[in-house]
Parts: C-alpha cells; structure tokens; sequence
C-alpha cells in the first residue's frame, strides 16, 4: 500500500499529512516556513482529512469524521483512542486522562503516550492540561497549543454583532 503525503498552510504553521486508503497515519506540525508554493494537487486519500481542516480552522468542525490509522504500541493505541474521548472545547488533566484509563500510576506513561501522539488537532493531545490549568506536554509548542485551545472555546465562537 503506497503512503500519500501532503502539506496544509494552517494559522499555526505547516502541517504534514501522511496515510494512505487505510486511514491518516500522521498529522504533523512543522516547524519550518515553506518559501515555496505549496503542492496543490491533494492525494485523494488525503482530501477528507483536508476539507475537515478547512472547516476546522473556520470555526466551523467541532468533531472530525475520517479514518484514522497511527502506528505504536498497543498501550499508546489505547491512549490516544482515549484522548478522542475529550470533548471539543473542553479539557482534561493527565490525571483525569490516566484516571479514564483505569491505572492512576501510569501517568508517566499516559504523557509520554501523549507526547507521541501522530495525529495532531485530530486525536486532541493538546486538550490535556496539567492538574493546576497549566499549558504543559505539547510537543508542537506551547504557544500553538494554547492557540488551539482558545480557537476551539466557546466564547471565541460567538460572533459579535
């Protein structure tokens, strides 16, 4: 089965899409500037994920509807298939994440599952806080972290007429 690649200019930075028809495979946020154009021919296998983007970051997707395929371990598995339990626009402690899990001792293990995450924005690491509300663990960055977060909160969404 041949993997697809494709790059999406998001508010945040570069995005890398890899997969192929059994599901997005990773979702990376580059930090590099593109100075060239980017591709505009999208793999098939890659478009859904691509207009579930553009909705995203135009405030108007609150859930994402595609195949998902991340490779690891069967105990990540596990994680990030818990972490699509978050709602949109709420958060959770790495506590109340491990908690979830059924093994509050493994919460070294639960962040560093989360730190491995290949589906960025989709499998929603970023909505994981530390247990005093602080902004910590996003591989990505701090700052696109938090932005994430306020682009998906609620009062960021009403409209001001």
């Amino acid at each position: 089965m041949k993997v697809k690649t494709t790059y999406y200019k998001s508010p945040i930075g570069i995005l890398e899409i890899v997969g192929d028809k059994e599901g997005v495979q990773k979702l990376s946020i580059l930090d590099v500037d593109f100075t060239t154009p980017l591709k505009e021919e999208i793999p098939k296998e890659l478009q859904q994920c691509v207009e579930q983007l553009d909705e995203y970051f135009a405030g108007g997707r609150k859930e994402f509807h595609i195949q998902l395929n991340p490779k690891g371990t069967e105990f990540q598995q596990k994680v990030w298939k818990e972490l699509l339990n978050i709602p949109f626009a709420k958060t959770r402690t790495y506590l109340e994440q491990t908690k979830a899990l059924g093994d509050v001792k493994a919460i070294r293990a639960v962040a560093s599952a989360n730190g491995k995450n290949p589906i960025a924005i989709i499998i929603p690491c970023h909505r994981v806080i530390g247990s005093d509300g602080s902004l910590t663990g996003f591989a990505s960055g701090i700052w696109r972290k938090k932005w994430l977060l306020e682009h998906e909160s609620p009062a960021k969404q009403q409209k001001l007429f």
